[in-house]
């Protein structure tokens, strides 16, 4: 019988890698535990966070890609705050996870946005401009006795855009899911048959995807229950769970809107665009969940620029680009509504849906590139997290 030799690969160089994606020095940790013991999301062997750190000291690549625990943290700095060579754990791990998203991309474009920020910077206004030039070019003359933003701008331009960008985004994702899962399977020893073979493996994948994507995701119920003694917010609207919520719910919310305004035109209930009173069903919708997600990314940025707490403290250039991203599609998109309602027809209104039409492309676009990319990685790392916990 021949013995199976597991061969291990060291990147000397990987620590100075992560570093560039904006972590602070930790080679002066000297893994004294002192994060672990004071984590509220530690398990019971002691080595998280610690682990991730001794992966990119030693170099260890594959571990720390292969690691459900990287997603697990939720950056609520009390590891920062205590550890006594102020090697700033908590930024390691944001780093590390935008180290991830990088490697997880095929495409390099993730990491070109991550540590080129010239280069990034000239890839978010050329895509902007590309998409405000290709739905100008769209655009029809419109009279001005009213405001018909789809008449202006066919709805089928927009939808069918949509749909192709929609199919691209999920494309990249797929294969940066897929490179994501084979390393997580291989370093936490799950193959696929014992999640396809027999009644008792469906029932355990299922209650695995149920409290990756309901009860973590969705509930935050780590975020929410385990790091709320670490939040120093005096008040409960500041609360990083509840700001996070608000923005990710709100954004939801005007996506459900934004599938039932078009399901309802396929349909021929009504049609896109078609003037409605603001207390249509489709439409409070719409409002209230922009209201809350400019409501909760607003605060966010005001807690970054204050650094209220020790995850703001430290903000990588992708963190600004994408809350000014989405915060500037919110109010764009408040303010075209709100332009629908005014007397008249207001011929900014018509330029307006043009920049939020062309930015909440660019936003859709950079998902599987940016920190939105967590929306996609963390439940697959919570998913496997489940597993490791649930008995089949």
């Amino acid at each position: 019988m021949s013995a199976v030799i597991e061969v291990t690969t060291v990147d000397p160089g990987l620590l100075a890698d992560i570093q560039r994606f904006g972590a602070a020095d930790v080679s002066a940790c000297f893994s004294c535990g002192n994060c672990s013991a004071i984590c509220p999301l530690s398990n019971n062997d002691g080595t998280f966070p610690r682990r991730m750190i001794r992966y990119g000291q030693v170099g260890l690549r594959d571990e720390l890609l292969g690691s459900k625990e990287l997603w697990a943290c939720y950056h609520c700095g009390l590891c920062s705050e205590s550890c006594p060579q102020r090697a700033d754990p908590g930024e390691y791990m944001a780093a590390a996870r935008r180290y991830a998203i990088a490697s997880y991309d095929r495409t390099g474009l993730a990491r070109a946005l991550y540590v080129h920020p010239a280069v990034g910077s000239g890839v978010l206004v050329a895509l902007a401009a590309a998409f405000a030039t290709f739905f100008t070019l769209m655009s029809g003359a419109e009279p001005r006795h009213s405001l018909r933003l789809f008449s202006f701008l066919p709805d089928s331009v927009v939808h069918w855009t949509g749909i192709a960008v929609m199919i691209a985004v999920v494309l990249v994702a797929l294969a940066g899911v897929s490179t994501m899962v084979h390393g997580l399977a291989r370093h936490e020893g799950v193959h696929g048959r014992d999640l396809v073979v027999g009644a008792a493996s469906w029932r355990r994948a299922w209650r695995g995807a149920w409290s990756a994507v309901a009860v973590e995701s969705l509930g935050q119920k780590r975020f929410r229950d385990d790091c709320a003694d670490a939040d120093p917010a005096e008040h409960w609207y500041e609360k990083r769970w509840i700001v996070h919520a608000t923005v990710m719910w709100g954004f939801i919310g005007l996506l459900v809107a934004t599938m039932l305004d078009y399901g309802l035109s396929l349909t021929g209930v009504r049609a896109t665009g078609t003037p409605e009173p603001v207390w249509y069903p489709v439409r409070l919708l719409g409002t209230v969940a922009g209201l809350a997600m400019v409501a909760g990314v607003t605060t966010m940025i005001v807690s970054r620029l204050r650094r209220s707490n020790q995850a703001s403290t430290f903000s990588h250039q992708s963190d600004w680009v994408f809350l000014t991203l989405l915060w500037v599609v919110g109010v764009s998109g408040l303010l075209t509504e709100l332009a629908l309602y005014l007397p008249g027809a207001p011929s900014w209104g018509y330029w307006m849906f043009v920049a939020h039409v062309s930015l909440a492309m660019e936003l859709l676009v950079l998902v599987p590139f940016m920190k939105f990319a967590h929306v996609i990685y963390r439940p697959v790392a919570l998913f496997f997290q489940s597993l490791a916990n649930t008995k089949a």
